[in-house]
C-alpha cells in the first residue's frame, strides 16, 4: 500500500509516518520502480503499536525500548514490566503536579470573584506575586505533554 493508504488505515498523518521512519521507529519501506514507497502489513502493525503507545503518553525512547524488547519474543518480560512501572511512576508524578496546578489556578480565580478594573484584578496581581515565589525551572522539569526528562521532545 502507498503512504496515503497507510495513513488512512492507521489514522496517522503522512508527515508523522515519515518522521517515525526518519527517527528509526519504523522500518523504511521498499520503493517501487516508480519511486513510490510501498508499505506492508508489518508497517501498519508497527504504526498502530506506536500510536497506542503515544496514546498512553509514552516517550519515543520508551517506545523504542518496547519495540526492541518485542523483537525478542522468548525473553523474560520483566524488562517490559519495569518499563511500564517507570512510566506509571512518571504519570503519577505528573498527576500530582496537575493537582497542584489546579489548586493554584483555583486560588487565582478566587482572588478575582468581584467585578473590578484591570488595575485591581486579583488574578493579574496574583500572577505577578505567584511568579516571584515560584522556583526556577530545572532541566528535568516537564511541561510538554508526551516528554520525559530533558532532551526528549516529541
Amino acid at each position: 500500500m502507498k503512504i496515503g493508504e497507510l495513513s488512512r488505515q492507521a489514522g496517522v498523518p503522512v508527515e508523522t509516518i515519515r518522521y517515525f521512519e526518519k527517527i528509526g521507529l519504523m522500518a523504511k519501506p521498499e520503493r517501487g520502480e516508480n519511486g513510490y514507497r510501498y508499505y506492508r502489513q508489518e508497517h501498519l502493525d508497527r504504526l498502530l503499536f506506536i500510536r497506542r503507545c503515544r496514546n498512553l503518553d509514552m516517550a519515543q525512547d520508551e517506545i523504542r525500548e518496547l519495540i526492541r524488547l518485542a523483537e525478542k519474543p522468548t525473553a523474560d518480560c520483566s524488562d517490559v514490566n519495569a518499563l511500564l512501572a517507570r512510566h506509571l511512576s512518571h504519570v503519577r508524578a505528573r498527576l500530582n503536579e496537575l493537582k497542584s496546578l489546579e489548586q493554584m489556578l483555583v486560588n487565582l480565580q478566587n482572588a478575582c470573584s468581584d467585578p473590578r478594573t484591570i488595575r485591581e484584578c486579583g488574578i493579574l496581581g496574583g500572577l505577578s506575586d505567584e511568579l516571584a515565589t515560584l522556583p526556577e525551572p530545572t532541566a528535568s522539569d516537564n511541561h510538554v505533554p508526551g516528554t520525559h526528562g530533558s532532551g526528549h521532545h516529541d
